[in-house]
C-alpha cells in the first residue's frame, strides 16, 4: 500500500485501454491514447512492467504512471 493508500492487486491491458484493481476490488483504466509510449508500443512491450509503492514503471519503454493518476487523471483537450 503507498502513501494514498492505493494497494494494486492486478495490471492489465484490454482493447486500447489501461486498467488496475486494488486490493479493495475497485478498478479504473484510462485510455492508452493519452500515453503514445504504451500506445505504440507491442503487447510484449507493455508486459514488461515492474511495480513500485508508486506507480508502474516500463523500464524498456521509459514510461510511468501513478497509481494516484488513475483516480486523479483527466486529460483535457487543447
Amino acid at each position: 500500500m503507498n502513501e494514498q493508500g492505493i494497494s494494486i492487486e492486478v495490471v492489465w491491458f484490454q482493447d486500447d485501454s489501461i486498467f488496475i484493481r486494488t486490493a479493495s476490488g475497485e478498478e479504473r483504466g484510462m485510455p492508452l491514447a493519452w500515453f503514445p509510449r504504451l500506445y505504440n508500443a507491442s503487447q510484449a512491450e507493455r508486459e514488461r512492467f515492474e511495480l513500485s509503492p508508486f506507480g508502474i514503471h516500463w523500464p524498456d519503454l521509459d514510461e510511468d504512471l501513478s497509481f494516484e493518476g488513475f483516480f486523479t487523471y483527466i486529460k483535457l483537450s487543447c
